[in-house]
């Protein structure tokens, strides 16, 4: 027996030593917020990246061939109007032959006065200087507004899109309809223009 009047016992005023398992478990629960922390910057809680179905995200930007800003929903995707988003460069060289072919289209589209020529079409030229996206524009013979993106706000903030080229297909109600990766042929643009107008599916 021990004596009550010795007082305690030294091993009951030392410190006791953190166990292992609780180091880890907050090891662990660091490193989860700080995932979280960073993944969650810049994304949208609500709606997350861009997608067939979801609302086509909401831009203002320079118009770069001319004066006054590009602004969707305003100009396309929405309020009734159906609207196609390019994304392009002049450093992506896929571009540099895919917009030719494209833009003839699109002005021929206009001139015919159909239905298709009432779709907004909307380029978005990111990662160049002003003068070297409005000399790339005009050299590719695009007349449709092209908004001005040198810092990528718009084709990695608001789209999440890593390079170019995209083609954004947009319904008059503001959803998106098709988002297509990489270069598109004309046929496949005018196939889905077509689905963003009900009299012509």
């Amino acid at each position: 027996m021990t004596d009550p009047s010795a007082g305690p016992s030294t091993e009951a005023i030392l410190p006791r030593k953190p166990r292992k398992a609780f180091l880890v478990i907050g090891l662990l629960v660091a490193a989860a917020l700080g995932v979280g922390l960073f993944t969650s910057i810049g994304t949208n809680k609500s709606t997350g990246p861009p997608h067939q179905g979801g609302p086509v995200p909401s831009f203002s930007a320079p118009r770069l061939n001319g004066s006054g800003t590009v602004q969707v929903p305003a100009d396309g995707g929405g309020g009734g109007a159906p609207a196609v988003l390019l994304f392009f460069g002049e450093w992506c060289t896929v571009c540099k032959a895919e917009l030719p072919p494209l833009a003839t289209a699109i002005r021929d589209q206009a001139a015919s006065g159909g239905a298709l020529g009432k779709v907004h079409v909307i380029g978005v030229d990111s990662e160049d200087s002003r003068a070297t996206g409005l000399a790339f524009v005009k050299s590719r013979g695009i007349g449709f507004p092209v908004a001005f993106d040198h810092n990528i706000a718009i084709t990695s903030g608001a789209f999440y899109f890593e390079g170019d080229p995209y083609a954004v297909f947009v319904k008059g109600d503001g959803t998106i309809s098709a988002i297509v990766p990489g270069p598109i042929s004309v046929a496949k643009f005018t196939a889905e223009e077509k689905r963003l107008i009900p009299s012509e599916s």
